[in-house]
């Protein structure tokens, strides 16, 4: 029913111009100070306010050295610091996004899209491994209309696991989203099942699935996937929910209690299972897959 929603075809990876490196030295004080800093040299820590050179930052794995604030970091940096060096087999990489409701400006925000974040949709899927054990891996890419969940997201997704279960391996999925893509309408939306229906197969199989949830995570991959886990873990002060604050305090005229969407907030009420930190990431993955597939073993010769 929605073949023609999907197109395959070759796309040029659009990558982005290597920032020219200086010291600290190098820059005055008054530009330090300055609200607005140079994207390429310097970031301004959104919770402590403190300075960073972006190179330092870039070696922390996007975490602040001084507050560890978890920066968002994109699917291929993610993929970066979690995966064993030259693994990565990338995954149906040619399934681009159409337009199929005509949605006014959509096509013009799905090329500002692409040339903002290089990459052409809101996922990057594929096989990896984790200190050496194979997994299959999903990533939301926040710079790509913040992660939202269309048809090709869900799509990407559902065949990732599929072919995890033809496989026999587990699925670890990144999730970073604003929730599902309102320029698909009830196409985004049925993406919520489709992908929870294939999820609902890997488990039939005993297979592992574990959800990793990050700044931000919210609305329809909330109520789907992202919740779906038999592991949920987060990053430290993830916002995590269905809809925001405003939005609740509009609709349901309440105030919700201080840090309620926090990462934090979540394990305390039983949501999250484990908070990890970013640096901290590969190895708690790959001590729960060698569980895993201990445990899998050792089923299997019982």
């Amino acid at each position: 029913m929605f073949k023609d929603i999907f197109k395959k075809t070759k796309y040029v990876t659009i990558q982005p111009a290597p920032a020219q490196r200086r010291s600290p030295s190098d820059v005055s004080p008054q530009l330090l100070n300055k609200k607005e800093l140079p994207d390429s040299l310097w970031a301004k820590c959104p919770k402590c306010g403190e300075v960073l050179f972006n190179k330092d930052l870039d070696e922390n794995a996007r975490v602040c050295t001084k507050c560890e604030y978890h920066f968002r970091i994109s699917a291929r940096g993610r993929l970066a610091i979690l995966a064993d060096e030259n693994s990565f087999e990338e995954w149906d990489s040619e399934v681009l996004t159409l337009d199929p409701l005509k949605f006014p400006g959509y096509e013009g925000k799905l090329r500002e899209a692409f040339e903002k974040s290089g990459t052409p949709e809101g996922v990057l899927t594929g096989l990896a491994k984790i200190e050496g054990i194979p997994v299959v891996l999903a990533f939301n890419e926040a710079n790509f209309m913040m992660g939202s969940m269309g048809s090709v997201v869900g799509e990407k997704i559902v065949r990732a696991i599929e072919r995890a279960i033809d496989l026999s391996l587990p699925v670890v999925i990144f999730s970073t989203s604003g929730g599902a893509r309102m320029q698909e309408g009830i196409l985004s939306l049925y993406q919520m099942a489709k992908t929870s229906a294939a999820l609902g197969k890997l488990a039939e199989k005993h297979l592992l699935f574990i959800s990793v949830l990050t700044d931000p995570t919210f609305g329809g991959v909330t109520a789907s996937y992202a919740s779906l886990g038999d592991i949920l873990i987060a990053e430290p002060n993830a916002l995590i929910g269905f809809t925001g604050p405003r939005v609740i305090m509009q609709t349901m005229r309440q105030e919700l209690p201080k840090d309620a969407q926090t990462a934090e907030f979540n394990q305390e009420h039983g949501l999250i299972d484990l908070i990890v930190q970013r640096a901290q990431m590969r190895s708690v993955l790959a001590r729960l897959l060698r569980y895993h597939q201990e445990g899998a073993q050792y089923a299997a010769t019982v």
